[in-house]
């Protein structure tokens, strides 16, 4: 059985938004940025690739009870291990 999918229309006024010149633009919802933002920023390095990995009860544990995201912090703990490991210029 196939459904039949409509478009949702958009609530937006486009004409009148593209009128709008840079000075009556609202960005109390997007602050400016401040110079420390680019200094601390993190590169991503793209994708990841799906492996099967054994870790020892408890290291799981510790991750896990901190919550959503563990496998990130999994990650990102084995991602400042090799870069430790990298030479030094």
């Amino acid at each position: 059985m196939s459904e039949k999918r409509t478009a949702r229309r958009s609530k937006t006024d486009w004409a009148k938004v593209d009128a709008l010149r840079d000075d009556e633009l609202d960005y109390a919802d997007n602050p400016p940025l401040e110079d420390t933002f680019w200094t601390q920023a993190v590169l991503l390095p793209g994708s990841k690739q799906q492996v099967t990995l054994r870790l020892d009860r408890d290291v799981l544990h510790f991750f896990k009870s901190r919550g959503k995201g563990y496998q990130t912090a999994i990650n990102a703990v084995l991602r400042r291990y090799v870069e430790m490991q990298q030479p030094k210029p």
